[in-house]
């Protein structure tokens, strides 16, 4: 998101595509959701309005990253505290029952499906100014060199 101008964060390619704004509001409302109370209370929350979240984005680009931030601090606090044991205990989304392991992976499976369609879109926008997020085209051989010359890590 940081090499897109803020008019890109909020464009569409076309009227039933989403833009990386709409994204990332979806992305946080589902966070904030699922783990807010995430041992407590059933992971869709009376209050969350997902439809909503694929309507009006944040208006600027700071109350984007500070939408985008207070989801992920979400997730990350939630996730700090659990114990091995936790891991075995059982939470709910929309009433039904999983394991913390599986709601964990629940949500582990479709946030990089929203991160990716976010890198896709800022790629595009992008296009010649884009910098690779890992190793860039016809870049493998020189990475691969630095790896071996402990200049870069693949961790």
């Amino acid at each position: 998101m940081d090499q897109l101008t803020d008019d890109q964060l909020f464009a569409t390619l076309d009227g039933e595509a989403n833009s990386i704004a709409i994204i990332v509001k979806h992305m946080s409302g589902n966070m904030l959701s699922r783990w807010t109370d995430f041992l407590t209370t059933d992971g869709e929350k009376p209050n969350r309005n997902r439809d909503a979240e694929f309507e009006a984005p944040p208006a600027t680009r700071a109350a984007l990253l500070a939408t985008w931030g207070a989801g992920w601090a979400c997730l990350f606090s939630a996730l700090q505290p659990l114990t091995d044991a936790d891991l075995a205990r059982t939470v709910t989304i929309r009433g039904e029952v999983h394991s913390v392991l599986q709601a964990i992976n629940r949500q582990l499976a479709h946030y990089p499906h929203h991160v990716g369609q976010i890198v896709l879109l800022a790629k595009h926008f992008a296009h010649d100014h884009w910098q690779s997020l890992s190793v860039p085209r016809k870049g493998s051989a020189e990475f691969n060199r630095r790896v071996a010359a402990g200049e870069a890590s693949q961790r």
